[in-house]
């Protein structure tokens, strides 16, 4: 279905600093980039959160008929350490420390970012490319940019001319930053240095004997620049000039100023419509830091295993965590925040069981169709998803009011309710039910709680209420209510 024909989508574009209407170069096609991982480490915490605001976008789109090519890369060389144009490359830093192969540390961490994803809930993206798969492709980009007179080469090693580009073009369009003002607050080069001017960036480094990861090019062995991977994959898959590119707030300067400049110095053509950037998660308070100890992976809060939080957390309510902060807002992990957070996603989906078994009646006191508007107005305004979630819990209410018999729904309004309930919770935010773990355990508990379910009744049966009680004790103290009603006993995880 095209739904996307009677919605209107606004997005905050980083390039003009306001809302502006979502348009697609293509009608009813979109294509997306996203900047992916340094697969050097684990993925922390804060990566997936801007992975998750981008498939939650890409859900949405999807969800409103949109034929979406997704980009997210792997860079697997090229980023130097620091970010910089000088020093080692991170992956062969990791590789050097644990004496392996560079590409055995791409290959490990590839898979820990794939695992970690897929337990969020995460859907692949349309294509997944990786730098050193497009070695190629980045060379003839500064072979392009080198004929233009907007690169130049020293010592084996090439760099873009950003003098040289800004008196024609406008290096800081999206950051809004101004060259002068950069070259005034910048120091001068040391007499070790090959670049021109301070503010010049590396679109090829020359690879020093003792560097691994080295490929042949005009200039002598050597590696791509960390800019330059998303430029020539970006352009590659989704033309010169496509809709959305997505990102990390952190990444706007230098690394999204340089993919434009690059682009519009080899292309002559602005390569995005749409900039997107997803702020910053915080740890109490606090940037997350591995060198403070202020920091926590994703495993260790499933696990339980750290010593910031007070237990466990399941991927899905950390997921329905991160949901509830527009995604360019920052948003601070804590204790508290995941505890309250956990209590209104067992709280939503506790809802959602229930409407299964509600009785239908011959109206509707509460305006689902106007209602289920609304959540689509909520994700029309720049995927405003906190905004959504207040809207999912005003259907919460009326569900409990229903369940209370307060309130009456018709058969036909109670479809709609439940198929939207299902489309937002499920296939836009992401979310998965309670008993949906990672590790297929839903079916034995249920047999588990129903077959303590079964003896608690035995022993009401026979008037052993100290032992039914018991149980219902027990199994709350556990995190798992019981709830006796007309049509017999049933469960939730509180």
């Amino acid at each position: 279905m095209q739904l996307y024909k009677n919605q209107t989508i606004k997005v905050y574009n980083s390039l003009s600093g306001k809302k502006e209407e979502f348009k697609p170069i293509n009608d009813g096609h979109i294509g997306m980039y996203v900047c992916g991982p340094t697969v050097y480490s684990n993925v922390h915490l804060g990566n997936c959160r801007t992975f998750m605001s981008f498939d939650m976008i890409f859900r949405y789109f999807k969800h409103l008929g949109y034929k979406v090519r997704y980009v997210r890369n792997i860079t697997d060389a090229g980023h130097l350490v620091d970010d910089a144009d000088e020093g080692e490359d991170k992956i062969a830093k990791k590789a050097r420390l644990e004496q392996i192969e560079p590409m055995e540390v791409v290959q490990r961490y590839t898979v820990d970012f794939h695992n970690t994803l897929q337990k969020f809930n995460f859907l692949p993206p349309s294509i997944e490319p990786t730098a050193t798969g497009h070695i190629i492709e980045q060379i003839e980009i500064i072979k392009e940019i080198i004929e233009k007179g907007l690169a130049y080469e020293v010592n084996g090693s090439v760099y873009f001319d950003v003098v040289e580009f800004n008196k024609t073009n406008n290096y800081g369009i999206l950051s809004g930053r101004k060259l002068e003002d950069m070259i005034a607050n910048t120091r001068e080069l040391s007499a070790q240095s090959d670049k021109k001017n301070p503010q010049d960036f590396a679109l090829w480094k020359k690879a020093e004997p003792e560097h691994i990861m080295r490929w042949p090019s005009p200039w002598g062995d050597g590696f791509p620049g960390w800019h330059l991977e998303c430029t020539a994959m970006s352009t590659k898959y989704l033309g010169e000039t496509f809709d959305i590119h997505g990102g990390g707030m952190d990444l706007k300067f230098p690394h999204h100023e340089c993919e434009i400049a690059q682009a519009q110095a080899s292309n002559g053509a602005a390569p995005v419509n749409y900039w997107l950037h997803a702020n910053m998660l915080t740890l109490n308070g606090k940037k997350m830091s591995k060198s403070t100890d202020n920091n926590i992976y994703p495993n260790e809060i499933f696990s339980g295993d750290n010593k910031i939080l007070s237990k466990a957390f399941s991927a899905s309510a950390v997921r329905f965590f991160m949901m509830q902060a527009h995604y360019t807002s920052i948003l601070d992990l804590s204790n508290d925040a995941l505890l309250a957070s956990e209590k209104g996603y067992l709280k939503l989906m506790e809802a959602i069981s229930s409407l299964k078994t509600i009785e239908t009646g011959s109206k509707t006191e509460f305006g689902v169709a106007a209602w289920q508007q609304k959540c689509y107005d909520a994700m029309n305004d720049d995927f405003n998803s906190p905004i959504l979630i207040a809207h999912l819990f005003e259907a919460v209410k009326h569900i409990n009011l229903i369940k209370d018999d307060k309130e009456t729904i018709t058969k036909e309004d109670k479809e709609l309710l439940e198929n939207t309930l299902n489309t937002f919770v499920f296939d836009i935010l992401g979310l998965t039910g309670v008993n949906e773990d990672a590790n297929g355990n839903s079916e034995k508990l249920e047999e588990v709680v129903n077959l303590l379910i079964q003896l608690r009744n035995d022993a009401r049966s026979n008037k052993d209420f100290a032992l039914s009680d018991q149980i219902r004790d027990q199994l709350l103290a556990m995190g798992i209510q019981l709830k006796d009603g007309k049509d017999g006993t049933t469960f939730s995880l509180s």
